[in-house]
């Protein structure tokens, strides 16, 4: 199992498609169980291959708090053929990292978060053209307005790329947002890095954005773009390798939930 367990706790900030890519030049290893179930431990909910728990690369046990969030990780086991693709287990993945390398380093990992924040996507709108500015609009002033009420955070904005900083106390509150639990957090910084928004993320964790939602929110100037300019296939098969990751911490949330 060691080279298979390698591959499924590559971390989330790694470029999916790149990933994807240098695995097209690896064998993919073979199957080596025949059942999967799910057992009920001391440590929680753990993925059983053939009666005994997998484990993390780090050889901790992947246990999760919820019988929901093992059977989906169980059921990215039990759909592999005859050979394992650890790039169609993408919660595994996730889970892997959480165990792994997020909870040695819960304070670390929500201050990054914290600091995508300082410099969120929404802050940073377009001059022109018009229906740029509308659209930016549209998609991030709701989450922004939701901060505010919600959550007493107020943030300055600004036209063009040059950084303006924002309140310490908005970030403080923002900091408040942050997971501590390292599953949770583990998806949060995943869709903070893929969407370059800390605002959307926690708006997803916190059930004010769905995640489609979020993610086009993420997209409006590409979108505008391509709209102008047409599509770039290598980006849309990149972009759609990342909506896979983010369609996975989404439903890591929701089954945490569950």
């Amino acid at each position: 199992m060691r080279d298979i367990m390698a591959d499924l706790g590559a971390g989330e900030a790694a470029d999916p498609a790149a990933r994807v890519r240098a695995a097209q030049k690896t064998a993919l290893p073979k199957r080596f169980y025949k059942d999967v179930g799910v057992g009920d431990g001391e440590g929680g909910f753990s993925v059983l291959l053939d009666g005994r728990p997998v484990r993390t690369p780090a050889r901790a046990l992947l246990a999760v708090p919820t019988r929901a969030l093992a059977e989906a990780m169980a059921a990215e086991w039990a759909a592999q053929g005859a050979e394992i693709d650890p790039f169609s287990m993408p919660l595994t993945r996730l889970v892997n990292v959480a165990l792994d390398r997020v909870a040695p380093e819960i304070d670390a990992v929500r201050d990054e978060v914290v600091r995508y924040a300082g410099s969120d996507l929404l802050f940073y709108r377009a001059e022109g053209p018009q229906t740029l500015v509308e659209r930016q609009a549209r998609h991030w002033d709701g989450v922004l307005d939701w901060m505010r009420e919600q959550h007493g955070a107020r943030f300055f904005l600004a036209q063009g790329i040059r950084h303006v900083a924002q309140p310490e106390d908005a970030l403080a509150r923002v900091e408040r947002l942050v997971p501590r639990d390292a599953l949770a957090l583990s998806a949060v910084h995943s869709m903070t890095t893929l969407m370059g928004s800390a605002l959307l993320a926690l708006a997803v964790a916190g059930g004010a954005l769905d995640a489609p939602v979020a993610w086009d929110a993420a997209h409006v100037d590409e979108d505008f773009n391509r709209d102008q300019w047409g599509d770039d296939e290598a980006a849309a098969a990149r972009r759609a390798a990342r909506r896979t990751e983010m369609d996975a911490a989404a439903r890591l949330l929701a089954l945490l939930r569950s």
